[in-house]
């Protein structure tokens, strides 16, 4: 990681990024691992969530650090467009038409009936931890500002944990903004205490870090709330399936 201090990046939620807004009319959420043809898209969204942050994160040497891990979600088959047109139209004051054209894309992949690769996925956020013995510690997680408000943040959250509970790891820990409370309540949730202060931790604005850790993930206590929770987000919001793909 090559921020100083080793900051961590954990966007701002608001009220309604965990409020009553429905994902059943979107198309539906896939989670999978991140991979090198998404490092556009990521550093794209990160730089969004995360402006004044400095130096941005590496993300291609990301995925070569072996104690990182990173997923992205992806709605169905919500394309990127060809490169370059997104940063034309927006230029030309037609950024309005942007959601149209990968609207156009989608339902050319739809027509074609072949399946979207990676390189065509429109990511809508991604999330990612560093795993050190049996800590999970979660570096980041972010959603494109057009997306927010529909439960994605919450769905990186529960994947994040389902993965750090496959690769063996006990305890999930992170740094959130000590003014963040939105974030702060989703957390605890999900089973995450305050557990530390980091005075002035967010060089940016001085900002205080709180230190949040989970009890243990793998428990039976745990993983028995974690499965209601996953039924009330899928309820809510019409998801079918928590499972990353690779």
């Amino acid at each position: 990681m090559e921020r100083t201090k080793k900051e961590h990046s954990l966007a701002y939620l608001n009220d309604s990024e965990i409020g009553t807004f429905s994902m059943n009319h979107h198309l539906p959420c896939y989670v999978r691992l991140m991979c090198k043809q998404d490092v556009a898209q990521v550093t794209e969204i990160d730089r969004e969530a995360f402006p004044t942050m400095w130096p941005p994160v590496n993300f291609q040497r990301e995925l070569q650090n072996q104690l990182a891990h990173y997923i992205v979600v992806y709605r169905g088959e919500e394309t990127i467009d060809e490169p370059g047109m997104e940063a034309i139209l927006e230029e030309k004051g037609f950024s309005h038409l942007v959601s149209r054209v990968r609207q156009l894309f989608s339902n050319n992949c739809l027509i074609s009936g072949k399946p979207l690769s990676s390189s065509k996925q429109y990511i809508i956020g991604f999330a990612g931890f560093w795993i050190m013995a049996e800590e999970a510690h979660i570096i980041n997680l972010a959603v494109r500002e057009l997306h927010r408000c529909q439960g994605i943040g919450e769905l990186l959250l529960i994947s994040i944990i389902d993965l750090a509970t496959e690769m063996k790891a006990s305890i999930s820990t992170l740094e959130v903004r000590s003014f963040n409370f939105a974030a702060r309540r989703l957390y605890s949730k999900y089973g995450f205490t305050h557990v530390g202060l980091r005075r002035g931790y967010y060089t940016d604005n001085g900002e205080d870090g709180v230190l949040m850790s989970t009890e243990n993930i793998a428990s039976a206590l745990f993983q028995a709330r974690l499965q209601q929770l996953k039924k009330a987000h899928s309820r809510k919001w019409g998801i079918a399936l928590y499972r990353i793909a690779p």
